[in-house]
């Protein structure tokens, strides 16, 4: 038997969304999660609307959740909210085997992977006056 995990404990002020067993590689995601990562939420949101990346369509759906949790569940405010981690973790790989010549296999490998979107509020700055 092993320890428990306990995952990262959220901030009042954080929300979050994971989207599990996505069918892209790890690197090709976490090239979509650079782009949106420390950025305003609603600039985060046109930034994958207008990618040519064919998985951005659903990093924006999981963004759009993410926000969705932050404004139902904790409260916060839409407009002041920023994409404060976005990060991709490994997943399952496919093992497929292909015919080659002379009888030998060639392996493909279909990789998977998560990702986790945090949305945080921005605080007040205070006034110099």
């Amino acid at each position: 038997m092993g320890k428990r995990m306990f995952g990262k404990r959220l901030d009042n002020r954080e929300a979050k969304a994971i989207l599990r067993n996505v069918r892209v590689s790890v690197q090709k995601l976490n090239l979509v999660a650079q782009m949106i990562r420390g950025q305003r939420a609603n600039h985060a949101l046109a930034t994958l609307a207008f990618s040519k990346r064919q998985i951005a369509h659903d990093v924006k759906k999981l963004l759009e959740s993410a926000i969705a949790n932050a404004e139902n569940n904790h409260q916060l405010d839409v407009d002041r909210l920023f994409v404060k981690e976005a990060f991709v973790g490994k997943s399952i790989t496919m093992k497929r085997f292909r015919p080659r010549a002379r009888g030998l296999l060639g392996r493909i490998k279909r990789p998977f992977s998560h990702i986790t979107v945090i949305v945080s509020e921005l605080r007040e700055q205070p006034n110099g006056s």
